[in-house]
């Protein structure tokens, strides 16, 4: 016994550091919150429980309250068809036992006549009353009456055998869980930045109300991830087993999609996901490389004529602290954005107010739009490779091509490359679309809403090239992620050098 208490003093003056301790409250703590949090979700899914099925109940009172409204009415029809029969055949009969009734009455009074009539003993009064009775004879309803019923008592053609609807109405139950649809990867189209998504059921299913289309980009192919960088967006109430969603940008790679079926009650199960290709040229433009005197935001650029003398007089202002400088406007583009990646080639100066996309085209066919400010004095539109001077001008060397707007002093609208001018007899749009086919030496240009060609370059490219746009007095906004539209594709396939090219521009002069 003195061994046990030595042992347990001992373990009870046994030294536990602080720290120690401490690790042990926070496990304890955390412990304590983690059941805390599971003790309030219980709490929480009880409660739920509770009305949910206070809910449901509710419902099914509505639904048996709406049979028996319903059988109520039916009950009420056919008392009221019973009765109506029964009136019916009660006024016939009534009517002809009314009849029968004042045919009787006179057949008994003439009878009482005649026999009363027996005993006159003289002969022409006796002649007199026999022809009376004859005549009234001939007359008497009775012998003009039809002694068969007009309708019987027979009702059996009102009666009612409800076995079948007492079989039905054994067979309620509960909504059962609509099975998940499943999405056709053969049947869903993806073209001119729309989608198709097309399904079907595993097996019929009358019972289904609608259904849910989820979809959500992404840039991972295969199945979609449970933790994705975006969310699902959901179309709801679809009434039928295909929908389209229609002019969507498409900035990335993929779309997932998934659909559910849902009956008055309840939805489903979702489909299994389907994966489709969304790719589409994607860019911003470069203002690491811009003119200074242009506002440069990712898809929109605008003439700033203070642009560069206010840069120049912040560099003027740093070079002489003394003199006060014009202060430089607020840029929003250049001052308040971080430098592009892309800041390895030099800045446009001078008379080439030009801005670059900022991702190279290397191969593929692509498609952009650009849309000018209705007050644009001067602008173009078109490609460029890298290797573009910082004075050059977009369609003066034989490094750009591109479509020019004049809409200062005379109105001029031209294709350009190398220095050489082609006028072109079409009206301009408000929008030009772009195409690009690099392996195919191609760059042609449309109105973007009639897809009517404007003109087409045919070269081959020997590097890659940058979508270039020059700005002067005015604006232009940009429109990536677009696939190349249907129409475009219709007619470059049946183009075939019958439109200008680079070619006709070797001698044009500017």
């Amino acid at each position: 016994m003195e061994r046990m208490r030595v042992g347990v003093g001992r373990r009870d003056t046994e030294h536990i550091p602080e720290e120690a301790l401490q690790r042990i409250i926070s496990t304890l703590a955390n412990k304590n919150d983690e059941i805390q949090n599971f003790i309030d979700t219980l709490n929480q899914t009880l409660k739920g429980v509770q009305e949910n099925s206070s809910n449901v109940l509710s419902e099914l009172d509505e639904e048996f309250d709406s049979l028996y409204s319903i059988l109520d009415e039916v009950k009420e029809s056919m008392i009221n068809s019973i009765k109506q029969e029964q009136a019916r055949k009660s006024q016939e009969l009534q009517n002809q036992l009314s009849q029968c009734n004042n045919a009787l009455e006179n057949s008994e009074e003439l009878l009482e006549f005649a026999t009363r009539s027996l005993d006159i003993k003289e002969p022409e009064e006796f002649s007199k009353a026999a022809r009376q009775i004859k005549d009234r004879v001939t007359m008497a309803s009775a012998f003009r009456l039809s002694l068969k019923p007009k309708v019987s008592d027979n009702m059996t053609h009102l009666m009612v055998d409800f076995s079948q609807e007492r079989q039905m109405l054994r067979t309620l139950k509960f909504l059962p869980v609509p099975k998940a649809p499943e999405i056709d990867p053969v049947e869903c189209l993806v073209a001119d930045n729309s989608v198709t998504v097309a399904w079907r059921m595993p097996e019929e299913d009358n019972k289904i109300d609608h259904f849910i289309l989820e979809h959500r980009k992404t840039n991972f192919d295969g199945l979609p991830r449970v933790k994705d960088e975006r969310c699902w967006e959901i179309i709801d109430n679809i009434k039928g087993t295909e929908y389209t969603l229609s002019g969507l940008k498409f900035d990335s790679k993929y779309m997932n999609f998934r659909v559910r079926a849902c009956n008055k009650a309840v939805a489903g199960e979702y489909s299994d996901p389907v994966t489709l290709e969304t790719k589409a040229l994607n860019f911003s433009l470069d203002n690491s490389s811009s003119h200074l005197n242009l506002r440069v935001e990712d898809a929109c650029v605008e003439w700033d004529p203070t642009g560069g003398k206010g840069q120049e007089n912040k560099m003027k202002g740093k070079e002489n602290k003394g003199r006060s400088g014009t202060p430089s406007p607020k840029r929003t583009s250049i001052g308040s954005r971080p430098p592009a990646v892309r800041g390895s080639r030099d800045r446009f100066t001078g008379e080439s107010y030009t801005v670059l996309g900022d991702t190279a085209i290397e191969s593929g066919q692509h498609y952009w739009e650009v849309k000018a400010q209705k007050d644009c004095k001067s602008y173009s539109v078109g490609v460029a490779y890298k290797t573009l001077g910082k004075f050059d001008q977009l369609g003066k060397t034989n490094s750009s091509w591109c479509i020019h707007v004049n809409n200062w002093l005379q109105n001029t609208f031209a294709a350009k490359h190398n220095n050489k001018v082609k006028a072109l007899d079409v009206t301009v749009p408000e929008r030009i679309g772009v195409f690009c086919d690099f392996d195919g030496g191609q760059l042609s240009f449309y109105d973007a809403s009639s897809k009517q060609l404007l003109y087409s370059f045919k070269t081959k490219f020997t590097q890659p090239v940058l979508p270039g746009f020059m700005v002067w007095c005015g604006g232009l906004s940009l429109n990536t992620g677009m696939q190349v539209p249907s129409a475009v594709r219709t007619l470059q396939k049946t183009e075939n050098g019958m439109t200008g090219s680079a070619s006709s521009l070797n001698n044009v002069t500017q």
